[in-house]
């Protein structure tokens, strides 16, 4: 059962029995598969499937919000009267008229992972294995992880919008620890999409799994990285780290207006170099932050944050564009029925430049030059940053040199976004789990080649 199979309506105008300015019913029913080799042994294998039902009211910009797995009309019409019961506010006197029925199956999938016997999926994760250990005896450790999900939803609303929508996404990732002498180092290397099986038609396991244990060997021979104010140059490879946590999360609506953001009452002046211009863009096709509407029903759309560096705008949700009284941008998300939507990034990128990233490189007299970054904190209020940097090289006389080890990246985001003196032609894309208020949504993020005239570089003294 579903809900289209039940008076829609009726539920709703139960939500809002006591009082409130806007309800919605969230229907979700999802399947997913992991498979997770560790030592060489495959320790776990997780599949499974999944249907509940979220209902939510708003009043008086405050939200209510109970959810249950038990899907039928007379369960959801007692959830609506719990809570009901939650708020108090002026009475929703406005018809509810379920008239705008829209259907979205989302991004075309190839091969569909439920098509694929279990063991075609347990092969993957081996052969990664196996080509990772292949590489060379340092290798010591090797965890190599496959998953796969199909959610289907449904969303009603007291506006009289039906939504139904699909989503599939496929995820590949290896980490690999080598070691030599007392010297440890870790190497990491994920793919995902929107896609189904067909993903490994691009990376085959064993690249993924061989790029992995490769980082991880070539740093253990590096030297340690050197320390102090330097220029940076951030690869396109090195994916958008910083733009998703420098600037993005300061610019969620949310935390704006709690006063949580350095981007709080900012829009409209200066907050990076002119060069920079940063989009967060749920419709590019296949990206593992699409959607074609959110886990509120609000169509997806490319919203530009920062153009030429001057502040345009936050992203938004219905509650947080109901607190400023403008229209949602369409980044209302979930992890699942069991949570409130919330304001979360998508796709978040900085857009490319007209320097070719070669001659960004041959600028830098003496620099670091950083393929891949690692982990990192932000703290929203202030803007300041720490980020890892898992993959990295000198950069001398305008060339790329030798690996070095054990460098991070220290900075305020705005002071930083300020120093981008040049930004590259190209655009890569790293892709993640972006985790907020305990709840974990998959997004990518995008940046060019960028040369950063001067930040705080930790290392060796």
């Amino acid at each position: 059962m579903a809900l289209d199979d039940m008076d829609i309506s009726r539920i709703l105008r139960r939500a809002l029995s006591g009082g409130g300015e806007f309800a919605d019913i969230y229907f979700e029913e999802g399947s997913s598969t992991a498979v997770v080799c560790e030592e060489g042994k495959i320790e776990k294998i997780l599949a499974g499937t999944d249907r509940g039902v979220g209902i939510r009211v708003i009043s008086d910009l405050r939200t209510a919000y109970a959810y249950t797995n038990e899907i039928t009309e007379a369960a959801l019409l007692d959830l609506a009267g719990t809570v009901s019961r939650a708020v108090r506010g002026r009475e929703f006197g406005a018809p509810i008229d379920m008239r705008t029925k829209i259907a979205a199956a989302g991004f075309p999938v190839a091969v569909s992972p439920e098509t694929v016997p279990l063991q075609d999926k347990v092969a993957l994760v081996r052969r990664a294995d196996e080509a990772a250990r292949r590489m060379d005896g340092r290798v010591r450790q090797v965890m190599v992880v496959y998953r796969d999900g199909r959610v289907k939803t449904q969303i009603a609303n007291s506006l009289g919008e039906f939504i139904e929508t699909g989503r599939t996404g496929t995820v590949f990732l290896a980490q690999v620890v080598a070691s030599q002498g007392d010297v440890i180092q870790t190497g990491y290397e994920p793919i995902g999409a929107c896609r189904g099986f067909e993903l490994f038609d691009g990376r085959s396991p064993e690249e993924v799994a061989r790029t992995a244990a490769g980082r991880a060997l070539m740093m253990l021979s590096a030297a340690k990285a050197p320390a102090g104010m330097m220029p940076v140059v951030l690869s396109s490879e090195a994916g958008g780290t910083m733009v998703h946590e420098a600037i993005g999360h300061g610019l969620e609506a949310d935390l704006a207006q709690a006063g949580m953001s350095v981007y709080t009452g900012r829009i409209g002046t200066v907050v990076a170099s002119p060069l920079v211009t940063v989009i967060d863009d749920p419709t590019i096709p296949h990206a593992r932050g699409s959607y074609s509407h959110d886990d509120e029903g609000v169509p997806s759309r490319r919203t530009v944050l920062v153009e030429n560096g001057v502040l345009k705008g936050y992203l938004y949700d219905r509650l947080s564009a109901m607190k400023d009284g403008c229209r949602s941008t369409g980044n209302g998300r979930r992890e699942s029925y069991h949570a409130r939507p919330i304001v979360r990034m998508s796709n978040t990128l900085i857009a490319p430049g007209d320097t070719s990233p070669e001659s960004i490189v041959r600028e830098v007299e003496r620099g670091l030059f950083v393929r891949k970054m690692g982990g990192g904190q932000v703290n929203t209020v202030t803007g300041d940053f720490v980020f890892e940097v898992s993959e990295g090289y000198l950069i001398e006389k305008g060339c790329v040199c030798e690996p070095v080890r054990g460098a991070t990246l220290t900075g305020n985001g705005p002071d930083v976004l300020k120093k981008v003196t040049k930004i590259g032609t190209d655009l890569g894309f790293a892709i993640g789990t972006c985790g907020k208020d305990g709840q974990g949504a998959p997004v990518s993020d995008a940046q060019p080649t960028l040369l950063i005239a001067e930040i705080t570089v930790g290392g060796a003294v």
